[in-house]
């Protein structure tokens, strides 16, 4: 089961690996064995996905995260026939390198276009 949670969390500790799974998901794992995982769960009339990574994933392993954001925007611009959507930026960065990962939501306006990030229990 996984319980939502800020992603500021992550500041202070150490990731053993970050993994990009096909641009739905990513999950980190700490050097203490915990999991995290920034994804959108779909839903009907909705699409949520990683649009961009800006830096290396491999910059975000065997460091303490110096910083762990998330910034949204919403409906900035009109795509094609897409009623609402959502940016979602994480930025993350250690010593070793700083990380952006934009995620993009679109729906109907009826769906969420949040990105979820939770530790698994």
């Amino acid at each position: 089961m996984w319980n939502s949670e800020p992603v500021e969390v992550l500041k202070g500790k150490t990731m053993s690996s970050v993994a990009n799974n096909g641009d739905e998901e990513l999950v980190f794992t700490t050097t203490g064995g915990e999991t995290w995982k920034l994804y959108h769960e779909q839903d009907c009339c909705e699409s949520v996905s990683i649009e961009d990574i800006t830096g290396e994933l491999s910059d975000l392993v065997g460091a303490p995260f110096l910083m762990a954001e998330e910034i949204s925007q919403e409906n900035e611009e009109v795509r094609g026939e897409q009623e609402s959507f959502t940016w979602t930026f994480y930025k993350f960065a250690t010593i070793k390198g700083y990380v952006t990962v934009r995620w993009y939501g679109s729906s109907s306006g009826y769906y969420s276009e949040s990105v979820n990030f939770c530790r698994a229990a």
